[in-house]
Protein backbone atom coordinates (compact mmCIF):
# COMPACT_ATOMS: atom_id res chain seq x y z
CA UNK A 1 0.00 0.00 0.00
CA UNK A 2 1.55 3.47 -1.04
CA UNK A 3 2.48 6.00 1.79
CA UNK A 4 0.10 8.51 2.09
CA UNK A 5 1.95 11.93 1.67
CA UNK A 6 1.41 14.41 4.97
CA UNK A 7 2.08 17.44 3.06
CA UNK A 8 -0.87 18.05 1.21
CA UNK A 9 -3.13 21.17 -0.32
CA UNK A 10 -5.99 21.69 2.88
CA UNK A 11 -8.76 24.35 3.05
CA UNK A 12 -7.27 26.34 5.70
CA UNK A 13 -6.87 29.91 5.13
CA UNK A 14 -3.37 31.17 4.91
CA UNK A 15 -3.99 34.52 6.89
CA UNK A 16 -6.21 32.68 9.85
CA UNK A 17 -3.18 30.49 9.80
CA UNK A 18 -0.46 33.27 10.32
CA UNK A 19 -2.68 35.39 12.87
CA UNK A 20 -2.97 32.07 15.10
CA UNK A 21 0.23 30.40 14.50
CA UNK A 22 3.07 33.14 14.76
CA UNK A 23 3.67 34.44 17.47
CA UNK A 24 5.97 37.59 17.14
CA UNK A 25 4.63 40.29 15.34
CA UNK A 26 7.95 40.75 12.99
CA UNK A 27 7.53 37.55 11.98
CA UNK A 28 4.03 37.86 11.29
CA UNK A 29 4.19 41.14 9.20
CA UNK A 30 7.16 39.31 7.31
CA UNK A 31 5.17 36.10 6.34
CA UNK A 32 2.86 38.64 4.71
CA UNK A 33 5.20 39.86 2.96
CA UNK A 34 7.19 36.85 1.96
CA UNK A 35 3.87 36.16 0.69
CA UNK A 36 3.23 39.49 -1.62
CA UNK A 37 6.57 38.67 -3.18
CA UNK A 38 5.84 35.11 -3.70
CA UNK A 39 2.40 35.85 -5.40
CA UNK A 40 3.92 37.86 -7.69
CA UNK A 41 6.77 35.86 -8.33
CA UNK A 42 4.72 32.74 -8.71
CA UNK A 43 1.26 34.30 -10.12
CA UNK A 44 -0.32 32.06 -8.27
CA UNK A 45 -2.25 32.48 -4.60
CA UNK A 46 -0.98 31.20 -1.53
CA UNK A 47 -2.56 27.89 -0.34
CA UNK A 48 -1.74 26.05 2.74
CA UNK A 49 -0.22 22.79 2.19
CA UNK A 50 0.24 20.16 5.44
CA UNK A 51 -0.32 22.34 8.74
CA UNK A 52 2.31 25.17 8.51
CA UNK A 53 3.31 24.98 4.87
CA UNK A 54 1.85 28.13 2.43
CA UNK A 55 2.63 27.07 -0.98
CA UNK A 56 2.20 28.91 -4.48
CA UNK A 57 1.16 27.01 -7.22
CA UNK A 58 1.67 22.84 -7.45
CA UNK A 59 3.76 20.56 -9.12
CA UNK A 60 3.04 16.19 -9.86
CA UNK A 61 6.15 14.42 -9.31
CA UNK A 62 7.04 10.97 -9.41
CA UNK A 63 10.13 9.07 -8.33
CA UNK A 64 11.58 6.10 -9.60
CA UNK A 65 10.59 4.39 -6.35
CA UNK A 66 7.27 5.13 -7.30
CA UNK A 67 6.67 7.35 -4.76
CA UNK A 68 4.15 10.68 -6.50
CA UNK A 69 2.60 13.41 -4.72
CA UNK A 70 2.17 16.93 -5.40
CA UNK A 71 3.91 19.90 -4.11
CA UNK A 72 3.77 23.69 -3.92
CA UNK A 73 5.45 24.72 -6.68
CA UNK A 74 7.39 27.75 -4.29
CA UNK A 75 6.27 28.15 -0.61
CA UNK A 76 7.97 28.83 2.98
CA UNK A 77 7.11 28.08 6.31
CA UNK A 78 7.15 30.73 9.53
CA UNK A 79 8.34 28.15 11.65
CA UNK A 80 8.95 28.99 15.69
CA UNK A 81 12.59 29.38 15.15
CA UNK A 82 12.67 29.92 12.02
CA UNK A 83 11.55 30.44 8.55
CA UNK A 84 11.51 27.32 6.17
CA UNK A 85 12.19 28.57 2.76
CA UNK A 86 11.24 25.43 0.09
CA UNK A 87 13.05 25.75 -3.17
CA UNK A 88 14.59 23.61 -5.19
CA UNK A 89 17.18 24.89 -7.93
CA UNK A 90 20.40 23.24 -8.48
CA UNK A 91 22.53 24.92 -10.90
CA UNK A 92 25.72 27.01 -11.57
CA UNK A 93 24.15 30.61 -11.08
CA UNK A 94 22.23 28.98 -7.55
CA UNK A 95 25.86 29.24 -5.88
CA UNK A 96 26.22 33.18 -7.05
CA UNK A 97 22.76 34.03 -5.77
CA UNK A 98 23.54 32.37 -2.64
CA UNK A 99 26.29 33.82 -1.79
CA UNK A 100 24.47 37.37 -2.62
CA UNK A 101 21.22 35.96 0.15
CA UNK A 102 22.55 37.21 3.53
CA UNK A 103 22.43 35.70 6.59
CA UNK A 104 20.82 31.91 6.38
CA UNK A 105 21.66 28.46 6.01
CA UNK A 106 20.88 25.79 3.99
CA UNK A 107 19.63 21.80 4.03
CA UNK A 108 19.11 20.08 1.02
CA UNK A 109 15.99 21.62 -0.34
CA UNK A 110 15.36 24.79 2.24
CA UNK A 111 16.56 27.93 3.35
CA UNK A 112 16.42 28.70 6.68
CA UNK A 113 16.28 32.48 7.98
CA UNK A 114 15.15 34.41 10.96
CA UNK A 115 13.93 37.61 9.67
CA UNK A 116 13.39 39.13 6.22
CA UNK A 117 15.72 41.72 6.58
CA UNK A 118 18.65 39.42 6.91
CA UNK A 119 17.83 37.91 3.03
CA UNK A 120 18.99 40.82 -0.01
CA UNK A 121 15.20 40.39 -1.38
CA UNK A 122 16.74 40.49 -5.60
CA UNK A 123 18.90 37.52 -4.71
CA UNK A 124 15.84 36.19 -3.30
CA UNK A 125 13.31 36.53 -6.17
CA UNK A 126 15.92 35.33 -9.02
CA UNK A 127 16.44 31.93 -6.49
CA UNK A 128 12.65 31.83 -6.36
CA UNK A 129 12.09 31.96 -10.50
CA UNK A 130 15.45 29.33 -10.38
CA UNK A 131 13.48 27.48 -8.37
CA UNK A 132 10.19 27.20 -10.47
CA UNK A 133 11.72 27.03 -13.44
CA UNK A 134 13.61 24.12 -12.42
CA UNK A 135 10.69 22.01 -11.07
CA UNK A 136 8.93 22.92 -14.18
CA UNK A 137 11.57 21.45 -16.83
CA UNK A 138 12.02 18.70 -14.27
CA UNK A 139 8.57 17.75 -13.72
CA UNK A 140 6.63 19.34 -16.31
CA UNK A 141 4.42 22.39 -16.33
CA UNK A 142 1.80 21.40 -14.93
Amino acid sequence: MAKKNKTTQTEVNVTDFINSYVEKEEKRQDSFRLIELMREWSGAEPKMWGPTIIGFGSYHYKYASGHEGDAPLLGFSPRKAEFSLYVNSPGNDDKKLLERLGKYRMAKACIYFKKLSDLNLDALEKLSKASMKYVKEKYGNQ
